[in-house]
């Protein structure tokens, strides 16, 4: 009888060992099509934009125009130059100065010589500091008081175009990030400088124009260029950020996975986040960074495919 109870005793716990190794794997299995990751949070920083497009362009674009007709005769500048309130950017004959030139050419070198002397041409002067970022008149030309001969700016800015419902959000000495489409790799630091105060109509949008300084002024910048502007809304230092999917929502509460030390399973524990860049988001509390995150996310996969068909076409 002592035996049988042994016996009886040792199949018992055979049994049980056996039903906690099946148990164990059911709860460690998991869906062929569900993909596991275990990811720490790590500790950097983040911000979030506020994104608008924008153009290059002159902060003061000024063009030289000669006080009177006349004719162009030589040009001292050529575009990309930059100059000095005062200084000559080219020089000019009226029209009487020209015929007058003219006629003592035919006549030889000395009556030349004498009339150049004697009357002067006309300069045209730099009315402020800048760039020329237009020279196209060439000398010998023939030019009228409203005619521009030279464009100068004082520096190049970005005007963004930042629709009505992010304006608000916008302030001056706000910092922004600029990529112009022509050089997408090159980010350029720069400040709002100004907020116009009158709207605009773009594509039945409504619009407000806003003025940004390049902290430095990249040699390929040219007016006209398209760019792309990032301006920055929030930032944070030194922020504990998981993945946008570890985050889970139930009931308006957010909560994380976290795999429990020396122990099967997972367990949920409530965060509070912060701010968000659609990649990463802050967590406020409720985990620490030696916590060990779990993702959970549906695996995709194509079709079989099967000889002679086509995996995308309805079955017959």
């Amino acid at each position: 009888m002592k035996t049988k109870k042994i016996g009886i005793f040792f199949v018992a716990l055979i049994l049980l060992a056996g039903s906690i190794v099946y148990i164990t794997g059911i709860k460690q299995r998991k869906s062929p099509d569900e993909v596991v990751k275990e990811i720490s949070p790590a500790v950097g920083s983040i911000k979030t934009f506020i994104s608008s497009t924008g153009t290059i362009l002159p902060k003061n674009r000024l063009e030289i125009k000669p006080p009177v007709n006349g004719r162009i005769e030589k040009i001292l500048v050529k575009e990309g130059d930059e100059v000095k309130t005062g200084d000559t950017l080219a020089w000019m004959s009226s029209t009487e100065r020209a015929a007058l030139i003219d006629a003592a050419r035919a006549k030889g070198e000395d009556a030349l010589k004498y009339w150049e002397e004697t009357y002067k041409p006309i300069p045209l002067l730099a009315p402020i500091d800048g760039e020329v970022i237009v020279e196209t008149t060439q000398p010998g030309q023939t030019v009228t008081a409203s005619d521009p001969v030279i464009v100068l700016s004082d520096r190049l800015i970005v005007r963004a175009q930042v629709d009505e419902t992010d304006i608000g959000k916008i302030a001056l000495d706000k910092k922004a990030i600029i990529s112009i489409d022509a050089y997408p790799d090159t980010k350029i630091n720069s400040t709002v400088e100004h907020i116009y105060y009158e709207s605009k109509t773009v594509n039945n949008v409504t619009i407000y124009e806003v003025d940004l300084i390049p902290e430095e002024i990249p040699k390929f910048f040219r007016s006209g260029m398209n760019a792309s502007i990032d301006f920055i809304d929030k930032s944070k230092e030194n922020a504990l950020l998981i993945p946008v999917e570890a985050v889970y929502k139930e009931k308006g509460s957010s909560y994380v996975l976290v795999k429990q030390v020396n122990e099967i399973g997972l367990v949920r524990a409530a965060v509070q986040l912060g701010i968000s860049d659609d990649k990463n988001v802050e967590v406020l509390s409720g985990i620490t960074k030696e916590d060990r995150i779990i993702i959970k996310s549906k695996a995709y996969s194509l079709p079989k495919n099967t000889r002679g068909k086509n995996p995308f076409m309805p079955g017959h």
